[in-house]
């Protein structure tokens, strides 16, 4: 059984999907969760101490929202998960990208990650922890996505370089999903596109944003005290990496 009784955990991206189910498990095990959201407040559920609004692509929007859950959680941190982002549906060639769409995915993807880490780094208590969340698509590349490819890349190599500046201190890991049920790839699954992409996963089917949500939880829990630096594929079989 996994406890989290008295840990404060900020939550990024918690309106829905992974965000979401994630704050409801970190909830469940007894921490006192803040969620941080853009667009869609998250329903008013047990699981949620205080909801954040906030650009989290701009220093001063980070800032403030990782301020607020200070507020609301009393004043520290023990476990940050990044989890927001966006994955633009069309099929793009880097030669046809444009400066905006560019910017925006590295915005939300990358520069995001980076501003709320400076700013809720300083208040995370020590044995504390973080977990990013990034892509099978920055472990393989994705064509006709690079924008994103390229941020989930970059996440996972901010994990790895932030576990040697944080230790001893702070743990920090991210998973890496591959397909998951959520409204952000809702465009690729229409259609017999859901049938044919489960095809490709060895176990046959995409996952549930609880089938990402549990690993984050065993990440940001006690079991997972001697690990950091790691990436968790989470992709049923997709991709095979080390």
């Amino acid at each position: 059984m996994i406890d989290l009784t008295r840990k404060r955990a900020f939550v990024t991206g918690g309106g829905r999907g992974i965000g979401r189910a994630t704050a409801v498990m970190l909830a469940r095990a007894g921490a006192k969760v803040a969620v941080g959201y853009r667009s869609r407040k998250p329903p008013a559920e047990a699981h949620v101490t205080a909801s954040v609004r906030g650009d989290l692509g701009t220093p001063s929007g980070a800032g403030k929202a990782v301020a607020e859950a200070l507020r609301a959680l009393g004043g520290g941190l023990d476990i940050l998960v990044i989890n927001h982002g966006v994955w633009p549906p069309d099929d793009v060639p880097v030669a046809k990208m444009t400066d905006e769409q560019w910017e925006s995915t590295r915005r939300a993807n990358l520069d995001a990650v980076i501003y709320v880490c400076r700013a809720a780094i300083p208040h995370i208590a020590e044995g504390g922890t973080i977990v990013l969340v990034a892509s099978t698509a920055g472990q393989r590349g994705e064509a006709f996505h690079a924008d994103y490819a390229a941020t989930k890349g970059a996440v996972i190599s901010i994990t790895k370089s932030l576990a040697v500046e944080l230790a001893p201190k702070i743990t920090i890991n991210c998973v890496a999903p591959g397909w998951v049920d959520t409204e952000m790839s809702a465009k690729p699954y229409a259609g017999a596109g859901r049938a044919a992409i489960e095809k490709t996963i060895p176990l046959r089917r995409v996952a549930s944003a609880e089938d990402i949500a549990g690993p984050i939880l065993f990440l940001c829990s006690p079991l997972a005290r001697h690990i950091t630096g790691e990436v968790l594929n989470v992709n049923g079989g997709s991709v095979l990496c080390g």
